[in-house]
């Protein structure tokens, strides 16, 4: 008889319950609660990411046909129900969510430093994407008179390819507002693009003198030192480029490679919302969508730390393709990502944009 436990299971202990149960006391997730605990429902959240569920009630059917298989899974003694799970989302602190997700970002971050730019300092990009809501049910999240949506602000390593920070707001409010937000860093780097040109935000975070003044007056009330002015050429587009920064210390050609760079969050963005599951919700308040993106981004971090402990030669898109099919096998980890032929994964699965973090 087989040992080995299910590729789920074998997948979630690379988290730290420990950690987790931290934050389920600290707000106090637990409180009376007999059989479905935050943890179980962190774990049916994540198969849910994991194995693309579509909506609730799809995520439940799923679960309910590996019923054998969801204790040794980690997801509770009894029958996940739809009601269960609603209630649990709609009802529990997000901040427990919320929380660990920083938590799995900080750590995901720490196993792939890379020091891509030598620059002696961590380089960010900063940008938020946004989510449509159906303002019929999602109530809260009125955006425009018949639209509804939130917004996530990312704070996104350029360097690990990790969220570093994200911050969640109605699509309503301005990009600018969330840059209080941000928990800078002396000696870092931010790049932001031409919309988040809020000189009150940016001195704040002034560092060094620099080579232009602005001079109108609104702006140079809002920022009133030095600034320097980039001009960049790029041949294979045949465009001209011009960034402002206060990094003088920096050639021309590593500030413009830093804000060329920038593209790197669009690309998270964009993979985000197309391989995990934050587009159609498994709940419609805003305590549910809150716990649901941050489930998003553990599960996008526990990938990441994945690959990096495994030493995987895969991508991250591969690395997920190959879950989605495989979280009630029993097989190894390392025997599953060494055998299984990313092309047949392909065929059984949907379609992925390719190249993304290859």
């Amino acid at each position: 008889m087989s040992t080995t436990k299910f590729v789920f299971s074998q997948l979630t202990s690379f988290l730290n319950r420990s950690q987790f149960n931290d934050y389920v006391r600290k707000y106090k997730g637990d409180y009376y609660v007999k059989h479905f605990t935050c943890w179980n429902q962190l774990l049916v959240m994540m198969f849910g990411q994991l194995s693309s569920r579509e909506s609730l009630r799809d995520l439940i059917v799923t679960l309910e046909a590996h019923q054998p298989k969801c204790y040794h899974m980690g997801m509770g003694t009894k029958p996940v129900t739809k009601t269960t799970l609603a209630r649990a989302n709609q009802d529990r602190d997000y901040r427990i969510f919320e929380d660990f997700a920083f938590y799995m970002m900080d750590q995901a971050r720490k196993k792939r430093i890379d020091h891509i730019f030598k620059l002696n300092g961590n380089v960010y990009a900063f940008d938020s994407t946004t989510i449509p809501l159906c303002l019929s049910v999602f109530w809260w999240a009125k955006f425009r008179k018949r639209k509804g949506g939130v917004k996530v602000h990312f704070l996104y390593d350029l360097e690990t390819l990790v969220p570093a920070f994200f911050h969640i707001t109605k699509a309503s409010v301005h990009d600018s507002r969330a840059m209080g937000e941000i928990p800078y860093e002396s000696g870092s780097y931010y790049v932001f693009d031409r919309g988040y040109n809020a000189f009150a935000e940016l001195y704040k975070i002034q560092l060094t003198d620099a080579e232009i003044v602005l001079t109108e007056e609104p702006s140079f009330i809002k920022y009133p030192e030095k600034l320097r002015m980039v001009r960049y050429h790029d041949d294979e587009q045949d465009r001209d480029f011009a960034f402002l920064t206060n990094a003088f210390h920096l050639s021309s050609l590593e500030v413009a490679n830093l804000y060329k760079n920038r593209w790197q969050i669009e690309l998270f963005h964009k993979w985000l919302k197309q391989h995990l599951k934050i587009k159609r919700f498994w709940g419609t308040t805003e305590n549910a969508v809150r716990i649901q993106i941050s489930v998003a981004i553990i599960t996008y971090c526990l990938v990441a730390i994945v690959q990096h402990d495994m030493q995987l030669e895969r991508s991250t898109n591969e690395i997920l393709q190959i879950l989605s099919i495989s979280l009630t096998d029993k097989t190894p980890l390392k025997d599953l990502f060494n055998k299984i032929n990313i092309n047949d994964v392909k065929e059984q699965s949907d379609p992925l944009i390719p190249g993304l973090f290859d």
